[in-house]
């Protein structure tokens, strides 16, 4: 078994075509077809389910394709290893962000890191922070952004913590509080709200303060992203609660602070197995030891 077919196998599986796959991966059709049919005799199993218009994996080709993408990660990760024993950063970096993240400016920070490690791939994964705690413990994202309640410390990582930040409210610059230089909690709920879905740490800040002061509010639409939270807000939909340090990238929308209101910690983790050179890397352009 080859690391080039498991390569071929990832590929056709993630575009879900031959054709697709070949040009991916820079080889002819025939080539490609030819070293996933000598993979299947040598399984024993077919790993794709083919017909004139699609190509679905099967049960066996399920089951190998976790183990193909970790032989690659594995073996990419050596390479990157040997290239930064002799002074070379290369490889990839995968980083998970939450959507709110304001501790660090991520732009101007992967600006940097592209200027000093030109050969290194980024690859960014939006997802709330629970869900980024879990790839980063399961090695599929090497380092994550998070927005944590105070007091609330993710599991099965190592991390430092970047920044603590109070929430304001977002109103329309119609909306009857946007005159007022302050608001609070028991003003704020009766009022429809506009916020992340149910059970994600964004969510969970604005729900744990509301829920403390005895109070509650009818959320009427969920959303994943604070753009979106931030459309429905300008068009009289809804108010929202959000980190003071990440709204004036909102336009449109008039913020106020909130009294006793609900406030997060931003971490970043990586994974306790340690970081490659690629990850290293960028823990070093932010500024963050890894000790």
């Amino acid at each position: 078994m080859e690391l080039q077919q498991m390569r071929y196998v990832v590929a056709v599986a993630e575009t879900g075509s031959f054709t697709r796959a070949a040009q991916r991966c820079l080889v002819v059709q025939s080539a490609l077809s030819h070293q996933i049919a000598r993979l299947e005799r040598e399984l024993g199993a077919r790993l794709f389910d083919r017909t004139s218009r699609s190509v679905r994996l099967t049960p066996a080709g399920a089951a190998f394709l976790p183990s193909a993408r970790q032989c690659l990660d594995f073996a990419e990760r050596a390479a990157a290893e040997v290239a930064a024993a002799v002074g070379e950063v290369r490889g990839r970096v995968v980083v998970g962000v939450i959507p709110t993240v304001a501790a660090v400016d991520l732009p101007a920070a992967l600006k940097v890191f592209r200027e000093r490690y030109p050969q290194v791939r980024v690859a960014l994964r939006m997802l709330p922070s629970h869900e980024l705690v879990e790839q980063v413990r399961h090695g599929a994202i090497d380092l994550a952004f998070l927005g944590l309640p105070p007091g609330v410390t993710p599991e099965g990582v190592r991390g430092r913590e970047l920044a603590r930040d109070d929430h304001v409210a977002v109103v329309a610059p119609s909306h009857p509080l946007a005159g007022r230089a302050e608001t609070d909690l028991a003003t704020l709920a009766e009022e429809l709200f506009v916020d992340f879905p149910a059970g994600s740490p964004g969510r969970t800040q604005s729900d744990q303060a509301f829920a403390a002061a005895g109070l509650q509010r009818e959320v009427a639409f969920e959303v994943t992203t604070a753009e979106l939270m931030a459309g429905l807000i300008r068009e009289g939909l809804g108010v929202a609660v959000l980190p003071s340090r990440y709204t004036p990238r909102l336009s449109g929308v008039v913020t106020l602070p909130i009294a006793n209101g609900p406030s997060r910690v931003e971490h970043l983790v990586w994974s306790v197995a340690g970081l490659t050179p690629a990850a290293a890397a960028f823990l070093d352009v932010l500024g963050v030891s890894a000790d």
